[in-house]
């Protein structure tokens, strides 16, 4: 990424040279091994040279947009799963592979505003009607649009979404869909 995506560097050396120095953080914490995946609303700093960039999704897959630098310390993540865990606590699973342990109420398909490292909840998105999100899989992967109806899963056919999508109603899957703002985005999307 650092060479062919962000072209900070030309060669394959001198992106291994300054990841091994520790220049390059990846959702606030220095990353040395330079086969670092990242994903899904990841926030890549290089403090050095004052330059900051999120990973969104787009029409053709994945793309790396700049955001200012105080948005490199948030991050969107989309609760894929809930288990209560001893004494009573709920522990969320995030779409990025993070766990966290909570008190209140989250729904799954909800998404949460945290601050990273230290995954301290900064807001809650629940997935409702009038809510903002993005599509990430499918022919309109990448565009953000409004819920206008939220379809429960029957015995084989899963949850849906309905969203507006240039002047007509679509139907997204649910696991296919991130809520990203209330009545606009909480962080830079595109």
């Amino acid at each position: 990424m650092v060479r062919d995506i962000l072209k900070i560097v030309e060669t394959g050396k001198e992106a291994r040279t300054i990841i091994n120095k520790g220049e390059i953080l990846v959702d606030g914490r220095i990353r040395k091994d330079n086969a670092y995946p990242v994903g899904l609303f990841d926030a890549i700093s290089i403090p050095t040279s004052n330059q900051f960039y999120r990973v969104v999704p787009s029409s053709d897959g994945f793309n790396v947009i700049g955001i200012p630098k105080d948005e490199a310390n948030v991050k969107i993540c989309k609760i894929e799963g809930k288990t209560l865990v001893e004494k009573g606590r709920v522990q969320l699973n995030l779409n990025d592979g993070k766990n966290m342990l909570v008190d209140g109420k989250f729904s799954t398909g909800d998404s949460l505003l945290v601050e990273v490292p230290s995954l301290k909840i900064k807001d809650h998105l629940k997935l409702a009607k009038g809510s903002l999100g993005i599509i990430l899989k499918g022919k309109n992967s990448g565009k953000s649009v409004e819920v206008k109806e939220i379809l429960p899963g029957k015995f084989r056919q899963p949850s849906r979404i309905i969203c507006e999508i240039e002047g007509k109603d679509a139907e997204v899957l649910k696991d296919n869909f991130i809520m990203v703002g209330k009545e606009k985005p909480l962080i830079t999307v595109g």
